[in-house]
């Protein structure tokens, strides 16, 4: 009994000593957002989007990104361009998410730079554009981006905006299938 009792005992106060620090590091966020940190912005931003610490609230998350992404913060700047895409707690407005893209892609953010290709490959808001999409979709794969590869490859293996082309499609896909893209991996099968 003594034993159960301390682990108990343990376990109850570790979990206070967790929710202790949480609730402090909430406050430290909350305070350096206030401030003006555009990291700490876009920190308590997440947060509010995810619901972690807080209650989950978009017109809290939507207002700490626009502070953030005012500042230059990319990663504000792509989270707004979601949020107008998704129409998470707002309306979907395209041209809002496109615009928010832009200006997180222009810095270098690749999964801004991908949701431009998809946003131009789907025609969402734009024009379909095949070369546009695969501009955009080249300059994330190019860093990496994983969904950006699959993409790629999905073009040169179907001949979608581009000239169909097995090779290329398989150094795209084999690039994505390389970081866990289960679909990339389920089209190398089929790649004929």
């Amino acid at each position: 009994m003594g034993k159960r009792f301390f682990a108990l005992s343990l376990c109850l106060l570790l979990l206070l000593v967790a929710n202790f620090a949480q609730a402090q590091s909430l406050e430290q966020t909350k305070e350096k957002a206030a401030k003006g940190d555009a990291a700490a912005q876009c920190t308590l931003a997440v947060m509010y989007a995810k619901g972690e610490g807080v209650a989950k609230d978009w017109a809290q998350a939507k207002a700490w990104f626009e502070k953030a992404a005012a500042q230059g913060d990319h990663r504000a700047q792509y989270n707004l361009g979601v949020i107008y895409h998704k129409g998470a707690g707002i309306t979907k407005d395209y041209a809002k998410a496109k615009s928010w893209f832009e200006k997180a892609a222009a810095q270098g953010n690749a999964a801004a730079q991908f949701s431009l290709g998809l946003m131009y490959a789907e025609g969402q808001g734009v024009k379909q554009d095949w070369a546009q999409a695969k501009s955009w979709f080249e300059k994330a794969a190019s860093q990496g981006e994983a969904k950006a590869q699959l993409s790629l490859g999905n073009m040169y293996a179907k001949g979608k905006g581009v000239k169909k082309d097995l090779a290329q499609a398989k150094v795209w896909l084999e690039k994505a299938a390389n970081q866990g893209q289960a679909e990339a991996k389920e089209m190398l099968k089929n790649l004929k």
